[in-house]
Order: structure tokens, then sequence, then C-alpha cells
């Protein structure tokens, strides 16, 4: 005989927790969000919240916790949790036995950028990553997110799924998702289209003189030439949000949208709507670069920390030397108009002397600490990665078709940096990528990647534009003296905003915030300097008259020979007949 066995009481089965926020907006002209997160079916004794430290796209941490304020904690009868903070970002709440949290706080948002929040009276748009706290350990666990606009004209535009049967209620698969897709709610005009048999919109905020039927029209071509360079598009439905400022510009990058900060009145001239068109290229083409190709330290997000990375030369760089290219492809402006902008972007390159002083790979790791915290010096010891990575890709760019006779080119590059890495959302290594590079050119790489990506060489455009019948050109250099100083009239003092290394001023003993006063015992200011220095030759000493931290101060000054100030890309004299067609490959008639 034997013991009957005991029969185990069923453990009741435990419900993931579920996370839903509410954003409401009463009173619009306070700037503060109103946000409301509830967490149901939660079960242990702490809930941790924290908001991130930083937004994907802009490598600078900006503290967004800073705007945090009337922070609560409640259970499901309304009594108050005891709660604390642990670090700048960091929330814990003590929950004991509840089973579901409602945590309330408002966000101040008075800040019109592409990656913060702004709220007033016209409408309300926020990022994820600047309004929402993080549970942790739910990061992957969907959010259900409602919006409640304080009047009933006000409409929201998102890319986010909406929820059936629930006004103004959207549901984000995960945390990063919900950081990657910003939320606009006002009365900004929605225009919907359609390319490549898949739905788009542009959503704009505010006035201004943006032609909505060009705009799209132009979109369109550039949309169209993208989606051939890489095979089609990668996803569902897009959206262009476009916020018409005063004086702002900039774009950010997201999965299936991108948001665009534009002046008001920037759109009738020429020259400045070519430059928008750039920029809806250069944010589109982020779609593929960066939020899908992206570099192994940003594969998964660490949204508390810096994510170091010296492959952003190739993420924003590589990016800004197609939103040139791609508009002259897609027949927005001819040839000529390419060489200029590009001619204007070396200029800009050649005159920073921070080029000598940051390697590439450099500028690419330092981003956190440098290019968006700037200073009176940052011209001296850094340059964009943005600008010398897009001149990097140029010269990669030609260099592969010059090796392949045009029948291969950086395009190529593209393609199987997306099909290695981009369609599974892999990161790659810096040594992948250059593998990648190395492939399509079929060449040794080794020595360009060391001279400038990793030292501060001076790029050799002529070696790599004579194929092409080019050659950079000096086309006006100053007829002033060279002093070395810029200057800028503030509350009625004429303030030395900048000093280059190495030039008189800076050897003489001038130091940026000087107030400046007179040379040789006469009164000057910022509109007059230039003029009085033609009065001056080469080798001429002057006595430069400042306040420096409220001291008087005469200093000695020898000027120098005048600068470079312009460079164009021009073609050359009797073109031979293959660098003709090598120009038309490239560039087009």
């Amino acid at each position: 005989m034997t013991e009957a066995t005991a029969i185990p009481k069923p453990q009741p089965i435990s419900k993931a927790a579920t996370l839903f926020y509410q954003v409401a907006m009463s009173q619009p002209a306070s700037h503060l969000f109103e946000v409301t997160l509830k967490v149901r079916n939660w079960q242990s004794t702490t809930l941790d919240l924290k908001m991130p430290v930083w937004t994907p796209g802009s490598y600078l941490v900006r503290e967004y916790a800073k705007h945090v304020q009337d922070f609560v904690a409640h259970n499901s009868d309304g009594q108050i949790l005891a709660s604390k903070k642990n670090s700048k970002n960091h929330w814990q709440i003590e929950t004991k036995n509840c089973s579901e949290v409602t945590v309330s706080y408002r966000i101040f948002a008075n800040e019109l950028t592409v990656r913060t929040n702004h709220l007033d009276s016209t409408h309300g748009f926020f990022n994820g990553a600047a309004l929402f706290f993080f549970v942790t350990g739910l990061e992957k666990q969907p959010i259900k997110i409602k919006i409640v606009p304080p009047q009933s004209d006000w409409q929201v535009t998102t890319t986010l799924p909406k929820v059936e049967g629930e006004a103004n209620t959207f549901i984000a698969q995960d945390f990063d998702t919900l950081v990657d897709t910003p939320v606009e709610v006002g009365t900004q005009k929605v225009y919907d289209f359609e390319v490549l048999d898949k739905p788009h919109s542009l959503a704009i905020w505010s006035k201004g003189n943006a032609n909505p039927k060009k705009i799209i029209a132009d979109t369109k071509k550039v949309i169209e030439k993208e989606a051939e360079l890489f095979g089609g598009l990668p996803y569902q439905k897009y959206l262009f949000l476009l916020h018409l400022s005063g004086s702002g510009y900039g774009g950010l990058e997201h999965k299936n949208c991108c948001t665009l900060n534009y002046p008001r009145f920037g759109f009738r001239d020429r020259d400045k709507y070519n430059r928008f068109i750039q920029l809806v290229a250069h944010e589109f083409f982020h779609l593929w670069n960066v939020k899908r190709i992206r570099p192994k330290a940003l594969e998964t997000f660490d949204y508390e920390a810096e994510n170091y990375t010296t492959s952003l030369w190739f993420c924003e760089g590589t990016t800004s030397y197609y939103d040139i290219l791609i508009p002259l492809r897609a027949g927005i402006y001819n040839r000529k108009t390419f060489l200029e902008n590009l001619s204007k972007d070396i200029t800009k390159y050649l005159n920073i002397f921070g080029r000598k002083v940051q390697p590439l790979g450099e500028s690419s790791y330092d981003a956190w600490i440098k290019l968006y915290r700037r200073d009176a010096n940052s011209d001296n010891n850094q340059i964009s990665y943005y600008l010398k990575g897009q001149f990097v890709s140029l010269l990669l760019d030609l260099l592969i078709r010059a090796k392949h006779h045009n029948k291969q080119s950086l395009d190529d590059v593209m393609r199987l940096m997306w099909q290695r890495f981009g369609q599974d959302e892999t990161g790659f290594t810096e040594t992948q990528l250059r593998g990648v590079i190395t492939e399509v050119a079929e060449q040794n790489l080794d020595n360009f990647f060391s001279r400038y990506i990793e030292t501060t060489e001076e790029l050799p455009f002529d070696d790599y534009l004579d194929f092409f019948g080019l050659y950079l050109k000096t086309i006006e250099e100053s007829d002033i003296p060279y002093m070395g100083i810029r200057v800028q009239s503030e509350n009625n003092q004429e303030v030395i905003k900048f000093v280059a290394a190495e030039s008189p001023a800076a050897q003489g003993g001038i130091d940026a915030n000087d107030e400046l006063l007179a040379i040789d015992g006469i009164r000057v200011n910022a509109q007059s300097l230039n003029e009085r220095l033609k009065d001056y030759q080469v080798n001429d000493t002057i006595h430069v008259t400042v306040f420096h931290q409220d001291q008087l101060k005469t200093l000695p000054i020898t000027l120098a020979q005048p600068q470079v100030s312009r460079y164009e890309v021009a073609i050359q004299d009797n073109l031979s007949q293959e660098q003709q067609q090598n120009l038309v490959e490239w560039l087009g008639k």
C-alpha cells in the first residue's frame, strides 16, 4: 500500500504590470504639461522611475529631470505613498502591498527645439525622453498614452498607433518607441500625400511663408531618390513635423517621422529654401543611417549616461554629404548649385582652426562634451564631425568612383551597410564600418583612415577632385590685414567674442570677452573695425586698448597677412574627355 501523493494547491497567475500615461495641458500659457502615470498589477515593494538624461540623435546630456515638479504618488485609495529621489533623475516610491500606483507630476515646457518640449497658447509639443519616466525593468512593456487637449479644436498628430474606440489614445510598443515618437497637439495644418504607395503627412505649426504644395512636391522627389538608393521604404507611414519659428534651425530624426525647425520666413529666398530641402533630405536619410544602421554603442540605448562611439562622423557626416547630393539627384537644383553649396561648406571648414587640433574620430567620441557645449575657444580646439565627416565621405565617394570608373560609389557602401546591419538593426563597430568601405573600394584604406580619421592631417581635396576635372580655387582673399578677432556689440559694449589661435591678437595677449575700446587711441566698434584695419599694412604694429576683467590695457599687435575668406570648387580649364565623362557620371550635366 502506498501513500497518496499530495496535490499542490494552484498558485495565482502573476499578471504583468501595465503602464498607462495621460498627458494633459489645462493651462497652456503656464507652459506646464500635467502628466499622470498609472502602474497596475505592481508586485514589488518599491517602484523605481527614471527620467532620461538625453535623447537619441542629440548627443548631449540635457538633464530633462530638471523640468519635473509637483511629483506625488498615490495608491488606489488615494493615499499618498512615500517617495524619495535617489539621484538627479531617479525617483523611488514605497509601494508596500499596492498593486496599483498613480504618479502625477508636471513638466515645464518652454523651449522650442526639436529635442525638447514646448507648450503655449498655440500648441503643445513633446519628445518622449523629455516628458516620460521609464519604469526600471519594464522598458520593453507596451505603454498606453492618452492625450487631453485643452480645447476641442486642438488635434493630435503623431505616428503612434491609435487605440480603437478611445479618443486621442495611442499605444507605444515599448519605451524606446515612446522616446522615438514626438507628439504635436494643437491647430497645426496637416497635409497628406502618398509616395511609393505609402501614406505620408506634412504637419505645419505656426505662421510663415512656407508653401505646402511646393514643399510636398520636392519632398516627394527626395523620398523617391533616397528610397531608390536603399531599395524601398522601411516603414508603413511617415510624418514630417515642421515648426515655423522666429530664428530656430534644426532637425531630429525618428524611425517613422522627423521634426524640423526652420525660420518662418525662410522659404521664399532660393538659397534659404534649398537649405530647408537639404534639412529634409538629411533627416529623412537618417531613417536608414543612424536609426537603423547604427553604431554598436547605440544598438541598445542607455538613457542615463553618455553612449560613446567614434562613428558619428559616418552617422552624421555621411548624411551631411548626401543631404547636398540628394536634391541634385532629385532635380531640385542643378550641378552649379551643388558645387556652390559644397564650396560654402569647404570654406567654412577651412576657416576653422580646430581642424588642426581635433581628429575626426575624437570629434565623434567627444560630442557629449564639445559639439553642443560651445564656448569662446571652440573654433580653436574642435571640428564638427558633421562638417569634416561630410568631406571624408566626399573623398571616399570620389576614391571609390575613380577606382571603379563610376561603376561603384559610396552608394554601394550605404547599401551594403543596410543589408548587413540596418535591416536587422544590428549595431556595427568602427572596424566593421571600415571593413565594408574597404570591401567596396577593393583596396587597402588603412592609411586613409589613419590620416583623415585618426589624425589632423589636412584633407587633400585636389588629389581627389582632379579625376572629375575639378579643383579647389582660392576665390577671395581679404584686403584687410589679419588681426584675428570677432567683435559683437552687446549692451553698449564692444565685446570680443572670439580670438583665433596663433593670430596676432592671441599672440599680443587679447582674450575672448575683453571689451574693445580703441585702436591707436581712437574709439572703434564692431561695425567700424574692418574699415579701420584697412588703413594699415601687413607688419604694422597697432596699439589696441581693451578692458580686460575691468582693467584697462593697451596692447601692441603686429598685423599679419590677409586671410583667405572664400574657396570655390571650380571646373578646370581644358577638361579631357574622360574628366568630362567622370564629372557627368557623378553630378550630371
